[in-house]
């Protein structure tokens, strides 16, 4: 009997998740590295900007195993897109709908987002071929 999940796809939701932590952590070192010389804002864009690159090759190495290509480079900040809007109407969701507390509502929506998250990231590292 086959299962829903394959193990090639469990292993890339748990490499994806690993990547995410790790990346969110090398985001916020850099942010507090670049704070001490840009204001907020400008450190924020330049450490999501070398963050989102980074979780770009890690993905590519590790969870997908596929050769970086710039299709897929170009394609890849549609996955922090997915990621923006899902967990921005999950917070709305959250604490205007549910009447829910905002102080959990982000961490929530971020969990509820991993999983779109991986199928947008997952149709641009692995695009289907085209074998007509």
């Amino acid at each position: 009997m086959r299962t829903l999940m394959t193990r090639p796809m469990a292993r890339q939701i748990l490499t994806f998740a690993v990547v995410g932590a790790v990346n969110t952590a090398v985001y916020y070192g850099l942010y507090l590295l670049f704070l001490t010389r840009l204001p907020y804002l400008g450190a924020h864009v330049l450490a999501f900007a070398l963050s989102m690159v980074g979780s770009f090759f890690l993905n590519a190495r590790f969870t997908y195993r596929t050769r970086p290509t710039w299709r897929k480079f170009l394609l890849f900040p549609l996955t922090n897109a997915t990621n923006f809007l899902v967990t921005t109407t999950g917070v709305y969701v959250i604490v205007d709908v549910l009447h829910a507390g905002s102080r959990l509502a982000p961490l929530l929506a971020s969990a509820a987002a991993i999983p779109v998250t991986f199928v947008v990231s997952r149709m641009i590292m692995l695009p289907k071929v085209d074998t007509t």
